[in-house]
C-alpha cells in the first residue's frame, strides 16, 4: 500500500512544476486501483505458483497486461472507448 502511495506521489509532484501533467482525482483513483490490483495479483502469483518457470511466465503476462492497460488509459494507444475517447 505504501509503495502505491509513493508511485502516485510522482505525478502529484510533477503537477506542481509543469503543465504537462494534469491529473484529476479520478485519474489518481484509477491509477491507484490499477497499481493495487497489479501488486496484489503479483503477490498471489508469488505465493501460489511454486515452479520458477511458471512464475516467470505468469509475472511476465501480468506485467504486459498492466502496461497495456496503463498505456491505453494514459494516451489511448489503441483508440478504444476504454481510454475515454
Amino acid at each position: 500500500m505504501l509503495s502505491v502511495a509513493f508511485v502516485l506521489c510522482i505525478p502529484l509532484i510533477a503537477m506542481q512544476f509543469t503543465d504537462g501533467v494534469n491529473w484529476s482525482a479520478f485519474d489518481f483513483m484509477v491509477a491507484g486501483v490499477l497499481l493495487l490490483c497489479a501488486g496484489l495479483t503479483l503477490e498471489l502469483v508469488l505465493r501460489k505458483v511454486k515452479t520458477v518457470k511458471y512464475r516467470i511466465v505468469a509475472i511476465g503476462f501480468l506485467c504486459i497486461v498492466f502496461f497495456l492497460i496503463f498505456a491505453e488509459l494514459s494516451v489511448g494507444v489503441f483508440g478504444t472507448p476504454f481510454a475515454g475517447s
